[in-house]
């Protein structure tokens, strides 16, 4: 067994991103062009052209960020003030806070112990007369179970927004992810499959959803229209020509991005494979995995100490991983906790109460897969530039963590 470290390729800088003359080509004309916003320039219309496409939808809206990606369709939603909506407590916090944004409480579905996914029975559950919309995530590039949750919006007439930051490219049963619910969200930060340093994607069917989602993007302001006005309250989330311009050469290259990462993860689950103690990433029936992240869900019965030894000994070695994701629960943040919003008013949960409504409690009794399953997990980074001796380091290394901590026998 080799003790010599390697280095791995990291999202963070060049190493691993595929940055290259194809991007510097499109911003070149760009600058050339001597527009920078959308508004007048073609760069970001004809990436919204061609990802629409890629997705066979008919509406594409580009956007600051992830977080403006969801914001946008939440506004697209327009709850009422007091209004439900359901999501995940595995995610980041910028899937959350645009429902406090715009009026909405947000309340949240247990996951699977398996795949930290919410279910059509989690989800279930957390339904009530406020509930207004359903927001699911593909954690880790690996689908949610999407038929039974779009038959249950469907009897419960709800809205359905998917959130894809982590999934470009992932399938269920032959169709695209964000292409299964009325509305799709997408990131481009710098760690997802394809980026811009920072921005977002909306995406739908519903010529509806699609006018206010333009809207709302741009002020409220009526572009084009014949006697245009700021209609609703709205922000600005227009991407710039050069996100723009960045974007259309990411995308050309989105499909052997996704085709690596999946290569090289199945090479590590056939090392990994027969290794006690760890849970492995694997789809769904009838789906397809992208590995955003490798996440191994670690039994601390088998591997001493846990996600949290596991963690400590692969990054002794080289290997940088978060165990347990995110430390917390998003209900257990002080957003939720001391419901710190606009000013003192802890709205808009204390002005439901006022005005005669239930309040909402987060009790972390009620998700005790989320509770588990934040305690066993391990991630691991993951890149579309891993080479095979990149992912035999980090096997050696997991193998190497579980044998120390007494998952396999000193002769194994």
């Amino acid at each position: 067994m080799s003790k010599i470290k390697v280095s791995l390729p990291s999202d963070a800088n060049a190493s691993g991103r595929s940055f290259g003359p194809e991007e510097l080509e499109e911003l070149q004309k760009v600058i050339a062009s001597g527009t920078l916003n959308c508004t007048k320039g073609t760069a970001v219309i004809e990436f919204e052209k061609r990802f629409a496409k890629w997705l066979d939808m008919p509406h594409c809206r580009a956007v600051t960020s992830g977080t403006a990606a969801i914001h946008t369709a939440v506004a697209a939603v327009d709850p009422e003030p007091g209004d439900e909506i359901i999501g995940t407590p595995i995610t980041d916090m910028g899937a959350i806070t645009p429902i406090i944004y715009q009026s909405g409480i947000p309340t949240f579905a247990d996951v699977e112990p398996e795949t930290y996914n919410v279910t059509a029975k989690t989800l279930e559950k957390k339904i009530t007369r406020r509930t207004k919309a359903v927001i699911v995530t593909h954690l880790f590039g690996n689908p949610c179970d999407m038929d039974p949750i779009v038959e249950l919006c469907k009897q419960h007439n709800l809205v359905l927004i998917e959130d894809c930051a982590q999934a470009y490219g992932t399938t269920y049963k032959g169709r695209h992810v964000g292409t299964l619910g009325h509305i799709g969200c997408f990131s481009l930060q710098q760690g997802k499959h394809m980026t811009t340093g920072e921005g977002g994607v909306v995406i739908t069917a519903d010529a509806a959803y699609a006018r206010r989602m333009v809207l709302f993007s741009d002020k409220g302001w009526g572009y084009g229209d014949p006697e245009p006005d700021h209609y609703f309250l709205a922000l600005n989330y227009r991407m710039t020509d050069l996100q723009g311009a960045v974007a259309r050469a990411q995308l050309a290259k989105l499909g052997g991005v996704v085709a690596r990462r999946q290569a090289s993860a199945a090479r590590l689950t056939q090392q990994l494979a027969a290794l006690p103690g760890l849970t492995l990433p694997r789809p769904i029936r009838r789906a397809t995995h992208v590995f955003w992240k490798y996440p191994l869900i670690v039994d601390p019965a088998v591997i001493r100490g846990g996600a949290d030894a596991l963690g400590s000994a692969l990054k002794a070695q080289g290997v940088f991983c978060a165990p347990r994701y995110i430390q917390k629960p998003a209900f257990m943040c002080q957003v939720f906790t001391e419901r710190r919003t606009f000013g003192t008013s802890r709205y808009p949960w204390a002005s439901r109460v006022r005005d005669g409504g239930s309040d909402v409690t987060y009790d972390p009794a009620d998700y005790p897969n989320t509770m588990r399953g934040l305690e066993r997990v391990v991630v691991l980074p993951w890149n579309e530039f891993y080479t095979e001796r990149h992912v035999d380091f980090i096997a050696d290394a997991v193998r190497t963590a579980v044998r120390t901590l007494g998952g396999l026998r000193a002769s194994a």
